[in-house]
């Protein structure tokens, strides 16, 4: 188990060897829970915006006509289950 102190400004450092688990970087946020007496502390994931630009851009639009295909395959696979 690893401990940190309080501090009377409410702060603690996160030890080394957490941060280091964790892949912490400085400016990285923590999100807080608290469940049954527990503190839980997460990185904060990324935002959807953050996704932007992931992907390669299509080589040609979809047309309405792609779009409702995809819609039907997919339906129609979700109904065979």
């Amino acid at each position: 188990m690893v401990t940190s102190t309080l501090t009377a400004k409410g702060q603690t450092t996160i030890p080394k060897d957490v941060r280091e688990r964790l892949n912490l970087k400085p400016g990285d946020e923590l999100m807080y829970t608290v469940d049954a007496g527990r503190i839980i502390i997460r990185p904060r994931t990324g935002s959807v915006k953050d996704l932007e630009g992931i992907l390669p851009q299509p080589t040609r639009k979809a047309t309405l006509r792609d779009m409702k295909s995809a819609i039907a395959a997919g339906a129609a696979k979700r109904a065979r289950r």
